[in-house]
């Protein structure tokens, strides 16, 4: 029989556990960025959730509603499915009735999608730099931070979608559909994720079609088996899903710009091509707005992603789907029906074009880094910083937060974006690929 050392296996163990330990090192550095900058938003969220004490813009219908859903009085929101509302219920029944209680799941949603969106970048082939870029951008996007902070149903589709994209690009379609599914029963938008998937599977994949066929099936079956017990748990009785999706889209289809003229309304070519504001409510001000940095790169950035998709590059190719899915859809769908919609609908298309803008920055940083010129390399050296600067800038003139949290968590971001957007002159070769 052969003998073993004790001494060899010794060895083999330590050389593993060191390994190990680096890797474990590595891992919490590399995703330290996303953990700070998630933890600054829940805070700076936190800051805020209890004021105003009233209820702020749509907060009147879902709020309200939630309270009659505890009571067992039923729902008076019919143009909508019930998930977001028994989300927002769930938060009054843990925290109270009070803004506390209203608002901190709208809140815990926003923070899952930033680390949703970071993974998404990571699937994409982007790295962490890049990835913790784009999800600056979203994490300090002004209207993105207003409406995960109010109690509606945006960001629970818009968070659901998020996770149907991560899942799809992990290759697990059906838990894919699934989410769809649940993004729909937030609210109906979220079934733009259907399209977005489909359109991009054309584009890169186009194998296993009954498979992915069966994965987007997903999403309408779980939609309606979903619903009715969803309803039981409202009414205590159960409904005919298709009975009531009918009921919803009659009375979404029969709100019109023509029916219902309004300041707030306004047509999608709107949304990114002026400043659109819907005032939420007026101190601390809570502005349903587009953040400037991003009404002002992302036409440029777009052109920039339509050359990189010539090149297949699956950053951009997935941008492009997720762009045409949530954004242009609407132009189409408004001139056809005449659907009245708002600046906040344009919601579930901001975090592709953060990830196009940042994407198009930093390989703008990289090319002018490379050149031999030291004026043009100075400026790539200062491209980013300066933007992330501006972009915060914005995000803190906007923001509701006091004036000393303006103070306050400007200057920590400001010192967390230094650290992690310092050029890839400044940091390990992963870096200085450009955006993978």
């Amino acid at each position: 029989m052969r003998r073993v050392e004790p001494c060899n296996g010794t060895l083999y163990a330590c050389a593993n556990a060191t390994e190990f330990y680096k890797e474990l090192k590595l891992f919490k550095y590399r995703y330290s960025g996303l953990v700070i900058l998630v933890g600054l938003f829940l805070a700076m969220h936190l800051v805020v959730i209890a004021s105003p004490h009233d209820l702020v813009f749509d907060e009147k219908y879902y709020v309200v509603d939630a309270r009659h859903i505890i009571a067992g009085e039923g729902t008076d929101r019919v143009e909508h499915p019930p998930l977001a509302r028994l989300a927002i219920s769930s938060g009054i029944l843990i925290f109270g009735d009070n803004p506390v209680g209203w608002r901190i799941m709208p809140v815990m949603f926003g923070a899952a999608s930033l680390v949703l969106l970071y993974i998404i970048c990571r699937h994409l082939s982007l790295n962490h730099r890049t990835a913790f870029f784009v999800t600056f951008l979203l994490a300090l996007e002004n209207l993105s931070f207003i409406q995960s902070g109010v109690a509606m149903l945006d960001v629970f589709s818009v968070t659901f979608m998020l996770a149907s994209f991560y899942l799809y690009l992990r290759g697990k379609w059906l838990g894919s559909g699934i989410f769809i599914g649940l993004a729909g029963l937030a609210k109906l938008t979220g079934f733009l994720a259907l399209p977005i998937i489909a359109l991009h599977w054309l584009i890169t994949n186009r194998t296993r079609i009954p498979w992915f066929a069966l994965s987007l099936a997903a999403a309408p079956i779980t939609y309606a088996a979903l619903l009715p017990l969803m309803d039981w748990m409202i009414w205590g009785k159960f409904i005919n899903p298709i009975t009531e999706t009918v009921t919803m889209l009659e009375v979404l289809g029969a709100s019109t710009f023509s029916n219902l003229p309004s300041e707030m309304l306004s047509r999608p070519w709107e949304w990114l091509t002026q400043v659109e504001i819907i005032t939420y409510w007026p101190e601390p001000h809570y502005l349903a707005m587009l953040s400037p940095t991003l009404l002002i790169l992302w036409l440029p950035s777009a052109i920039f992603t339509g050359f990189m998709l010539v090149r297949k590059k699956p950053w951009a190719v997935f941008a492009t789907a997720w762009f045409a899915g949530t954004y242009l859809l609407w132009i189409p769908a408004t001139l056809v029906t005449d659907r009245i919609s708002y600046i906040f609908y344009l919601y579930p298309a901001i975090g592709t074009i953060c990830l196009f803008t940042g994407c198009a920055l930093i390989a703008a940083e990289g090319y002018l880094v490379k050149s031999t010129r030291r004026l043009w390399s100075g400026v790539g050296r200062v491209l980013i910083p300066a933007l992330a600067v501006i972009h915060l800038g914005f995000f803190i003139y906007l923001s509701p937060l006091p004036y000393w949290g303006k103070l306050l968590f400007g200057f920590t971001i400001y010192v967390v974006a230094r650290f992690y957007l310092k050029t890839p002159t400044q940091r390990n070769s992963e870096q200085a690929t450009l955006l993978g």
